[in-house]
């Protein structure tokens, strides 16, 4: 029997093993309990994990060796040639030692089971039955500790079940880069436990929770909830970010209970970020659950029909002056579904999912260098990248897998990381990067100095940098990481595809929110139609039209207005999906046309600013109530089936199918199979794109204190709502400096100061009152969270990153 080599391997580096009598070829270095596996051993574990280092804490693994005169734990020995083991299967000494370990394990455990959220899926459980003495030698009192203990506002451990794996305390220092968790004491006493002023507040603490062996940690949100066999589980996509997350979904009577990471290799592997994990009790609360008309003023509750015909009337009377605008809360089908219900019913091309900062550079490269391109960069190149560049990206915050990707690769391959970003973040460190530092609204002039570096170093700083960049995308598989940040910098997707161009790096595209990139190859954008299509082109025309079913002439035949707010500013009717205005910079003109005469058609899962001032709102099912699939930051789809089944909702693209019924054009039926059919007989585009966007970047003068801003992974936004468990762990609102900066304008670290928007044109000002904090940031640069408690960049501030601002001591410090 041999087992297969590695791809970086050859039959020169298998080695010649027996296991139980049975002689296998493996390649070398491979742990023992993974040779076991392999031929359908179970070796019995504890702190043993596929994604962690060996440590062999538990012995609950322990085989018998040949020439070995003591029993070896399986977890930490790797194969030699000519090696003999033998497993509890065959050896009676290996099972003797197992046994008294369970025994030793089972000491102190407390008789837990009938009340342990581990009930029913534990292994400590089904291990003590299938490695255990079948019945307890121990007569004595066990050791018992107050129970439970918060190390964070989500986790809950009951220290005296815990078996000292260390599987937590490696996965927080290992994989998550986050070392709150440590075992304190020693013997009987040894338990898990954090700081007293450090609790356990990580993004990723949740897999602490799953990857616990025995029920020592559990969640606040599912602790006494149900058991695993009450509950119908389902493989369903996160929905939170453009990570592409693989979960597990749990429900129980028609409501989620919770979720888990689900293993997927090529993705996530088994991890998730918290805000996957835990944010999922906005499925429940603040529905819009019925369909609602406005009359004299005032929204009332309207059937079906009544309201579809309320809907078609108002548009229809709009003629084509209707736009479309959608958020990042639709799958790749209903995006298309908005797509092809804009240019066929509507008979318009204004449309656009970016309800956030964007500008036409940036619609004009998401054409030429995204929409429709094949898989890539994957996850996969970021491990066997030399090098990876991140400008506007912050990777913690804004797609947390790749953090942990990141890190896995610094760790384990050493791929270096630079990051260009005003400020030196947490995450950077965890991946050992290089912080390039780059005052926001600067991005496009210093990629357009690396596009024009030579290969001599500069003495300058900024030239400096150029230069480490240019030599760091042209080693073997770099990778060019940028964000839809970038679209507030003129000129800085410009300079980062021709950078790419010139030094052969992969460019990768990171959107915030789970839909954009499925809404941008379905077509949800002014110009292009599904698969990366020019709309102006006729072959392309021609392919889109034979799918729906319609001759090519009746498509629009000029690419519409993109951007929300020349969309809202030309629309007589709007049709708004998804759409917060809070988290867009035209805000006030989209609160304005909601309130002037403009007929607006709100297709809605929740209620928001948008429906309270909407002439029709019309109800949809969330994430979990709908079968669809999302596409990742790779252009990977990431397909998912519905959790909870059996409720009446339906999905955007059965409702924009009814309503085209009622305005006497057809788009179909509008289900999940239909659609997934007529996307996958259009598929990818490949004929030629639109040209590359080639902005100039803006000349910026020395213009006092600039804002730099992102949003932090938790914050205030809505799918969040719900859940006080995990709003708690969210970082503190507050203000960044560096200390030189600081002292410049006299304030110290811990201050309380007032920010304020400088203003331009009619832009009112603005101001915010936070704490400072002094790090490592760009000079004349102040850092704010975008959407924190306290501090909204676009509606308290009503600014962008990148203006200027000012910065003074709050009056009552």
């Amino acid at each position: 029997m041999t087992i297969a080599p590695g791809p970086e391997q050859t039959q020169t580096d298998l080695v010649t093993v027996v296991v139980d009598d049975i002689s296998v070829r493996v390649p070398k270095g491979t742990l023992v309990i993974r040779v076991a596996e392999q031929m359908g051993v179970e070796i019995p574990r504890f702190c043993d994990h596929p994604l962690l280092d060996a440590v062999a804490a538990c012995r609950m693994c322990l085989i018998e060796i040949d020439g070995n005169p003591k029993p070896q734990p399986a977890c930490a020995i790797t194969v030699t040639d000519g090696m003999k083991v033998k497993t509890q299967r065959t050896s009676p000494v290996a099972e003797k030692a197992q046994e008294g370990v369970m025994e030793f394990l089972l000491l102190n455990h407390p008789l837990d089971c009938p009340i342990c959220d581990k009930g029913g899926e534990c292994p400590l459980q089904n291990q003590a039955m299938t490695a255990g003495r079948g019945e307890s030698r121990f007569e004595g009192k066990k050791r018992t500790f107050p129970k439970p203990i918060n190390i964070s506002a989500q986790i809950l451990l009951d220290r005296e079940r815990c078996v000292s794996c260390a599987r937590c305390t490696r996965f927080a220092d290992q994989i998550a880069g986050d070392p709150m968790l440590e075992l304190l004491e020693r013997g009987a006493q040894q338990q898990v436990g954090v700081a007293d002023d450090a609790p356990f507040d990580s993004y990723f603490s949740g897999n602490t929770i799953q990857i616990c062996p025995v029920g020592a940690l559990t969640s606040s949100l599912y602790r006494f909830r149900s058991r695993p066999f009450d509950l119908v589980s389902t493989p369903t996509t996160c929905e939170h970010c453009a990570s592409g997350c693989s979960l597990r979904t749990d429900v129980r009577r028609g409501e989620i209970t919770r979720r888990l990471a689900w293993d997927d290799p090529e993705v996530n592997e088994e991890w998730n970020c918290d805000k996957g994990r835990f944010a999922f009790k906005y499925t429940h609360d603040g529905r819009v659950k019925t369909p609602l008309i406005r009359e004299d003023g005032e929204l009332r509750p309207a059937s079906w029909p009544e309201a579809l015909d309320a809907a078609a009337r108002g548009l229809a009377a709009a003629g084509d002056r209707v736009g479309v605008l959608t958020g990042g809360r639709l799958t790749r089908e209903d995006a298309y579904s908005y797509a092809k219900f804009a240019r066929i019913v509507l008979g318009t091309d204004d449309i656009d999912f970016r309800s956030r900062p964007a500008s036409d550079e940036e619609a004009q490269f998401l054409a030429a260098a995204v929409a429709g391109r094949l898989l890539g960069p994957t996850y996969a190149d970021l491990d066997a990248a030399d090098n990876v560049v991140m400008v506007g990206l912050e990777p913690e915050d804004e797609s947390p897998i790749i953090m942990l990707r990141l890190r896995r690769a610094a760790r384990k391959a050493g791929t270096r990381v630079w990051g260009v970003s005003p400020v030196n973040t947490r995450g950077l460190a965890k991946v050992d990067g290089t912080w390039v530092p780059c005052r926001a609204g600067d991005e496009a002039a210093l990629l357009r100095s690396a596009l024009q570096s030579g290969d001599s170093p500069a003495d300058g700083s900024a030239e400096a940098a150029a230069v480490q960049i240019t030599r760091a995308l042209s080693t073997p598989g770099a990778v060019l990481l940028i964000g839809e940040r970038l679209a507030s910098v003129p000129g800085a997707l410009s300079a980062a595809w021709a950078l790419a161009e010139r030094t052969g790096a992969r460019v990768g595209w990171v959107p915030r929110r789970a839909g954009e990139r499925g809404a941008l190859d379905a077509g949800a954008l002014a110009g292009l139609l599904p698969g990366g299509r020019p709309l102006t082109d006729p072959t392309a025309r021609a392919e889109v039209a034979r799918v729906w079913g319609v001759e090519p002439d009746q498509l629009p035949r000029y690419a519409g207005r993109a951007g929300s707010g020349a969309i809202v500013e030309s629309a007589s009717a709007l049709v708004l999906a998804g759409i917060e205005p809070d988290d867009d910079p035209d805000r006030s003109a989209i609160l304005a046309a909601l309130g002037s005469e403009t007929f607006v058609v709100s297709i809605e899962t929740h209620h928001s600013a948008v429906t309270e001032l909407a002439d029709v709102i019309l109800p949809v099912a969330v994430d979990a109530e709908r079968a669809g699939s999302y596409t990742d930051w790779e252009g990977r789809v990431r397909p998912f089936g519905a959790a909870i089944t059996g409720v009446s909702t339906v999905t955007d693209s059965r409702v924009l199918a009814m309503l085209a019924d009622t305005m006497d054009r057809s788009i179909g039926r509008g289900d999940i199979g239909e659609l997934r059919s007529e996307l996958a007989a259009l598929g990818n585009w490949t004929g030629s794109r639109a040209a590359a966007p080639d902005a100039i970047p803006e000349t910026r003068v020395s213009d006092g204190l600039r804002l730099a801003s992102w949003r932090l992974l938790l914050d205030l936004g809505r799918l969040q709502d719900g859940e006080p468990h995990l709003a708690a762990t969210a970082r503190a609102t507050e203000a960044l400096m560096s200390p030189a900066t600081a002292a410049a304008y006299g304030l110290t670290d811990g201050a309380l100061v007032t920010v304020t928007a400088v203003g331009t044109g009619s832009r009112p000002r603005g101001s915010v009152c936070v704490a400072l904090r002094l790090d490592d940031v760009a000079h004349d640069t102040v850092w704010l969270p975008m959407n924190s408690p306290g501090c909204s960049v676009l509606v308290d501030l009503q600014s962008v990153p990148g203006e200027s601002v000012l910065i003074s001591l709050e009056a009552s410090a």
